[in-house]
């Protein structure tokens, strides 16, 4: 199988429970703490480019950040909401798995599976 990249935050229930049904599966995925080593905008960019979504669909919109910044206003650029994920990786929709020029979010985690068959 083609590398799988997980981004992954090991405080977040839905995110242990992706890596474990991976890890269930006899995969090891490279683990990306994306918390402590936050992605820039360009591997935001490619993240999406590879998930078919808009940065608006990788925000987390309970979290402080979302709403001290702002970002449910809709005037906002795809560049500014990218930068603001880039500054805040807190705001990144979590479990996300990469397979190759594929991704997905894994919430709930069983959606993973698509990608791993």
């Amino acid at each position: 199988m083609t590398d799988l990249t997980l981004y992954h935050n090991p405080r977040c229930s839905k995110s242990r429970g992706a890596l474990e049904l991976i890890q269930a599966r006899g995969l090891t995925p490279d683990v990306v703490r994306y918390l402590e080593t936050p992605l820039d905008a360009t591997q935001i960019q490619s993240l999406l480019k590879k998930l078919g979504i808009g940065a608006r669909q990788l925000l987390r919109t309970g979290e402080d950040e979302y709403k001290t910044l702002n970002l449910a206003d809709a005037s906002l650029s795809e560049a500014q909401l990218v930068a603001a994920i880039a500054a805040h990786p807190k705001l990144m929709e979590r479990p996300i798995l990469e397979v190759g020029d594929k991704a997905i979010i894994g919430r709930p985690p069983e959606n993973m599976l698509e990608l791993l068959t």
